[in-house]
């Protein structure tokens, strides 16, 4: 079994929640057990566990982002030695790139990193699709791990039971990892997490639509703020309308409605609807719709805005 160390900034907590959900098939075949600092006792040594644990890991996961490369605990200490023991072969280090920054050329830059061609897991429609994807090049770490050492090194069974008071600082019983807890999300945050969406995905749609110009001639992309709430935007080709949609923030049809309809002049009707819903963890939306390829996912902002794009842009691409 192998043993799988999570180096991150608590910015990025959820994150290393969410891709521990995905991880359990692997614990549940026995191919992997993970620790992270969450896991420490109280009254342990901080510093003393996390050096303990690192230094005995198969894998180690570098959770990156902006906080992750800011915190001089995660870069300087926690990077450096993980680097450490890759280079000299005594572990393999796997950066996972969970929200957009400039990574490439840090030490780790070279690495190849997950998910797939390092693209952040917050700029990918489906969140779940990215922690899979992870999920995935995790496995095939730790089964080439497994190939090359046949020798289990995870958790040695015959640690003697600490004598001294400063050897329990150093010693971390067997525990589960599993303390995740349900999360509630109030009307409030949800009302937040509607209006910062139809925020971004007004943005999304104004900057689409001047690069759709910019990449082909003869196209004119128009976009309209009506009000907070909604607003629309055109295609024309050659200065003849070809396609056009009103996007709009509504509680009308359940709270945090975003609704979207094929004509500019939205007098009610609408074409596609997403709610906000939420699980144990995350708030995301889904379409209600049930009329397209995405019915039934959990949609993030990105997806979300990736989705009504589509309905715009495929009368150009027919």
């Amino acid at each position: 079994m192998a043993k799988v160390f999570s180096s991150y900034s608590h910015d990025d907590e959820n994150h290393r929640d969410q891709l521990e959900k995905h991880l359990a098939s692997l614990k549940h075949e026995g191919l992997i057990e993970t620790w992270h600092d969450r896991r420490i006792l109280a009254g342990s040594e901080v510093n003393a566990s996390i050096d303990q644990q690192i230094n005995v890991a198969d894998v180690i996961l570098l959770l990156v982002s902006s906080s992750f490369i800011s915190s001089y605990y995660c870069y300087s200490i926690e990077m450096h030695r993980a680097l450490e023991r890759h280079h000299a072969g005594e572990c393999r280090v796997i950066p996972v790139i969970v929200r957009p920054c400039d990574w490439s050329s840090t030490p780790f830059g070279k690495l190849l990193a997950a998910p797939s061609d390092g693209r952040a897991v917050t700029t990918w429609p489906n969140y779940d699709e990215a922690y899979a994807d992870i999920a995935k090049q995790v496995r095939a770490v730790v089964k080439d791990v497994a190939a090359a050492d046949q020798q289990p090194t995870a958790f040695p069974t015959n640690i003697p039971h600490p004598a001294s008071a400063s050897q329990n600082a150093q010693f971390t019983p067997p525990r589960s990892s599993n303390l995740r807890l349900r999360k509630t999300f109030a009307d409030l945050e949800k009302d937040q997490f509607a209006h910062e969406s139809f925020d971004y995905i007004a943005r999304f749609f104004e900057a689409t639509l001047k690069e759709l110009e910019a990449r082909n001639p003869g196209i004119q992309g128009v976009f309209r703020p009506v009000d907070a709430n909604r607003f629309t935007a055109a295609v024309y080709s050659q200065g003849a309308i070809v396609s056009e949609c009103g996007i709009a923030l509504s509680d009308g049809y359940g709270r945090g409605s975003i609704t979207y309809s094929s004509q500019a002049s939205h007098s009610g009707g609408f074409n596609e609807m997403l709610n906000v819903e939420c699980d144990d963890q995350s708030m995301f939306f889904k379409s209600l719709m049930g009329m397209n390829s995405r019915g039934g996912e959990k949609l993030s902002q990105e997806g979300a805005a990736e989705l009504l794009w589509s309905k715009l842009i495929e009368r150009l691409q027919r």
